[in-house]
């Protein structure tokens, strides 16, 4: 039977891996992970991406090992990321050749903080079972963690077909996709219990079951949870660009981690071209702190507009008051402990500009269309001042910078009006 830990937010009892110095499951919070799309061989490249994506909120690394250059480079980016100051636990993604990429380069297997392999791909036929003792053994004697993550797109073919034949012979059979899912859950599962029988601990293995339609993944990771205590890593594979993407992974994992199922998630975006790839790691905080289970970013409020707020000035504060508070945050994280939690809002008119404002920490309530051309600031629910004139988006952006230091940096509130 499921069990549940008390917390402000069920959550489903796993066991505990710590990668690194980051727990992931036990009673640790949802950990936030991302992904490299750079050539590993390519270590300039790679390291400032790693940087990038750690300083954007990313708490886990993954990048990709796929050959001997690749390996022979993970040492070099490891030490080259620790004279930056990036912690950053990283993980190696392996696939075919692992168990001899980790033999043939011991510093990469002790650099790496985690291995991830595919048990769809990690050997096929008489070699699969012993390419896998291989990548496991590595794994005990570096003592490092293992994520076991299996992919649709390359689920273990004789599983499948072995579950194939016993559904068909069934009287009332599963349907083809029913089968499907039951194949992703036993090839995790299965996996997971060869890794302990070969000495992996429990406290080293994470698993995932990676599907791309976001039916598929609830049911999968329903089945998963309902079925084991291991730690489990959430994400929805080949979700696509853009919004689809965005609302394909947050609606999947959303229900899912409103279910108490997953210790760690991974929003993988396909980046447009020339896009920014710590894109996903900013939605993956947004849907975290969304749901109210991380703070990240203070939450900025904005009215979405209608006919009483033909002026773009709300709007356009809105958005730098955003941008400002991201890009400050890796500063003030350090700077002004607690500042995660703070709230701004930036209303346009006033049917709910002022009761939204006294709501939020600060908050400023701008003229709409025929109103007096005043706005009221509000603080901690008091108006604390009106301002006036054409620099009213200014005059704030800078009361909500005095704010943060008085009230993050041990100094005093601002008085009230």
């Amino acid at each position: 039977m499921t069990q549940y830990f008390s917390h402000p937010f069920p959550r489903k009892k796993t066991v505990g891996v710590r990668v690194g110095d980051v727990m992931v499951g036990g009673e640790a919070p949802v950990v936030l992970q991302s992904m490299t799309n750079t050539d590993t061989a390519d270590a300039d490249a790679t390291v400032a991406q790693v940087a990038a994506l750690a300083r954007a909120g990313s708490e886990v690394v993954r990048i990709t090992v796929d050959r001997d250059e690749a390996a022979a480079q993970v040492p070099r980016i490891r030490e080259r990321l620790d004279r930056l100051g990036v912690d950053v636990p990283l993980v190696g993604d392996f696939h075919y050749i692992g168990h001899k990429l980790l033999a043939d380069h011991p510093a990469c297997a002790e650099a790496l903080a985690k291995y991830r392999i595919n048990p769809g791909n990690v050997g096929f036929k008489d070699k699969k079972d012993r390419q896998f003792a291989a990548i496991i053994e590595t794994a005990i004697r570096h003592d490092k963690p293992v994520r076991i993550g299996v992919n649709w797109g390359s689920l273990d073919q004789e599983l499948l077909t072995r579950l194939m034949d016993e559904n068909h012979a069934k009287g009332a059979p599963l349907t083809a996709n029913e089968v499907m899912r039951e194949a992703i859950v036993q090839s995790a599962l299965l996996s997971a219990q060869l890794a302990e029988e070969i000495g992996l601990g429990r406290d080293r293995i994470i698993l995932s079951a990676k599907v791309s339609q976001v039916q598929d993944l609830i049911a999968v990771y329903t089945m998963l949870a309902a079925r084991s205590d291991h730690a489990l890593h959430l994400g929805l594979t080949e979700a696509g660009m853009g919004t689809k993407g965005i609302v394909a992974s947050s609606a999947a994992m959303g229900i899912l981690l409103q279910q108490g199922i997953g210790d760690t998630i991974r929003i993988s975006l396909t980046p447009e071209p020339g896009g920014d790839r710590t894109r996903e790691v900013q939605v993956a905080q947004e849907l975290l702190q969304t749901m109210g289970f991380r703070q990240f970013v203070p939450i900025v409020a904005a009215c979405p507009g209608c006919g009483r707020t033909t002026s773009t000035v709300f709007q356009e504060l809105a958005q730098a008051i955003q941008e400002d508070l991201r890009a400050n945050m890796p500063v003030w994280r350090e700077k002004y402990p607690g500042v995660e939690a703070l709230s701004v809002a930036v209303m346009g008119c006033i049917v709910n500009g002022p009761g939204e404002s006294k709501h939020a920490d600060i908050g400023i309530s701008l003229p709409g269309t025929g109103e007096t051309p005043a706005a009221p600031v509000f603080i901690e629910g008091r108006k604390a001042a009106t301002l006036r004139g054409a620099n009213i988006a200014g005059e704030f952006q800078v009361m909500v910078a005095d704010y943060i230091e008085r009230r993050f940096g041990g100094g005093r509130h601002a008085a009230a009006e």
